[in-house]
């Protein structure tokens, strides 16, 4: 008589509630775990296309992002991906001839100084030259070599460390604008534990700025062909939305659920979860989860962990967002004065313009605009200015159209018009906020087949997204 077949373990069923690119890189991570035991993912995403912020509109030969354009290829958790996805042949880097930035300076585009890096000084002859910093704050930012280091005291903000460091002016004309940029943040509130940590630990390990960068490159040139051949912004020739459409994709094909529904409420049930569901028809529903990992923003976040933890939802609830507008804006070239020979120019708050940024986008990427046409986008709003986002439409894209007509010299009515609103989208790390996310992180370890997921945690970029998803799943495998 033959012996019966061992009973299958019934596999584990875990929840993603969020179906951005931390969620969706969650579910990924969980199906792709090593061991042997079963398990089935469920992705809850009430947005018609899962993806979160990351968008691309195609329309009569344009090509508009809706929010990131490009990521970080030096970060391997995006390449990572990309090679698992079979994206590798569809990425393009930003064109080698406008690899560099421009600031808005005395009714000007001045090139950012050759080398300088957010916070970093690399090349003196960089600074020596550089038009946009006067002769007192060039020998301001030569002279940062001698600044003595600080090793305690509290947290500084992006503002206070600039200002220490580099000298007020190039604070004001370099550092400023090219962080607002990054984190649309007011730079006073900005902590640099969390934002700019790489460049404490510069003037923690080396002395100063200068020396750090230094240290930095002479440690990528000696390092293998990959930093060499990522280490820039990529993107993808169909657009950002290549990148959740493939991975959705796959997810799907390999028996991801993903629901269209919204997660309001989470108890504990046992050893496992119970989420409640409200699906678009009204209609309500209950999961019963083994493992959950909640991939939202932090607001929302906090309204489902309020049962749970209300500590943890009070920490949740303390992160500040801010948000912004993007108009992207489409021309006949012989209609824009500038020669958009850059990617982009960022626009100091001393300055007193409405705009943050303008993207070059045409200029950085092929297949952006039809022949003849050139597209940029203008970036309105951030913390500093709250106001923008009130605008309608109309007064937005009045907005940016001015803004684009003295900054680019466009003059006429666009061809192409698109108006993104992200209310709330981008999570602020205000002084403080490393310590934060060391209590969140404390919190949750103590909830089992529990994790947090997203970009309000340790980086706002894609590749730290993808790596807070990864972690998530991590954290749940390890639990069940």
């Amino acid at each position: 008589m033959l012996d019966p077949k061992p009973e299958q373990p019934a596999a584990a069923h875990i929840v993603v509630i969020g179906g951005g690119l931390a969620g969706l890189a969650a579910a990924e991570a969980l199906i792709d775990r090593q061991d042997d035991s079963p398990v089935r993912v469920t992705v809850l995403e009430p947005a018609d296309h899962p993806g979160g912020v990351l968008g691309t509109v195609r329309h009569d030969g344009w090509l508009v992002e809706r929010s990131a354009d490009c990521f970080l290829a030096a970060r391997p958790e995006g390449i990572a991906l990309v090679e698992r996805l079979g994206l590798r042949g569809e990425m393009v880097g930003v064109d080698p001839r406008v690899r560099r930035a421009l600031v808005w300076h005395a009714g000007r585009a001045v090139p950012v100084p050759r080398g300088f890096r957010l916070l970093a000084p690399g090349h003196v002859s960089g600074i020596l030259h550089s038009s946009l910093l006067s002769p007192a704050g060039r020998l301001r930012v030569l002279a940062e070599r001698f600044v003595p280091r600080r090793t305690a005291g509290p947290e500084e903000s992006l503002e206070a460390f600039a200002v220490r460091r580099l000298g007020r002016e190039a604070f004001e004309r370099l550092v400023q604008p090219l962080a607002a940029g990054i984190w649309t943040a007011d730079p006073a509130r900005l902590g640099t534990a969390a934002a700019c940590a790489e460049f404490v630990a510069m003037e923690r390990n080396c002395g100063s700025l200068w020396a750090g960068e230094r240290a930095r490159l002479r440690e990528t040139a000696a390092g293998d062909a990959t930093g060499a051949r990522y280490g820039q912004f990529v993107s993808f020739l169909g657009g950002m939305q290549t990148l959740t459409d493939r991975l959705f994709e796959q997810l799907r094909s390999r028996g991801v659920v993903i629901r269209a529904a919204r997660a309001e409420r989470l108890a504990r049930a046992g050893s496992g979860w119970q989420v409640a569901v409200a699906t678009p028809d009204g209609g309500s529903d209950l999961l019963a989860a083994d493992a959950v990992v909640v991939a939202t923003r932090t607001p929302a976040a906090a309204v489902l962990m309020a049962g749970v933890d209300p500590d943890l939802a009070a920490e949740l609830a303390g992160i500040a967002y801010a948000g912004s507008a993007i108009v992207s804006l489409g021309f006949a070239r012989n209609e824009v004065a500038h020669p958009l020979d850059a990617a982009g120019l960022v626009v100091p708050r001393t300055a007193g313009r409405r705009a943050l940024a303008v993207s070059f986008s045409s200029s950085k990427f092929p297949h952006r605009a039809p022949p003849g046409c050139v597209l940029v986008r203008v970036f309105l709003g951030g913390a500093l200015d709250p106001t923008s986002l009130a605008l309608d439409d109309g007064q937005l894209v009045d907005l940016a159209v001015a803004e684009a007509a003295v900054l680019i010299g466009a003059t006429g009515r666009p061809r192409l018009v698109q108006v993104d609103r992200w209310a709330g989208a981008m999570p602020q790390y205000h002084v403080g906020h490393a310590d934060r996310v060391t209590r969140i992180e404390a919190a949750i370890a103590r909830h089992p087949r529990l994790a947090l997921a997203g970009a309000a945690y340790r980086g706002v970029g894609i590749p730290q997204v993808i790596a807070s998803g990864q972690a998530a799943a991590r954290k749940i495998t390890g639990e069940l």
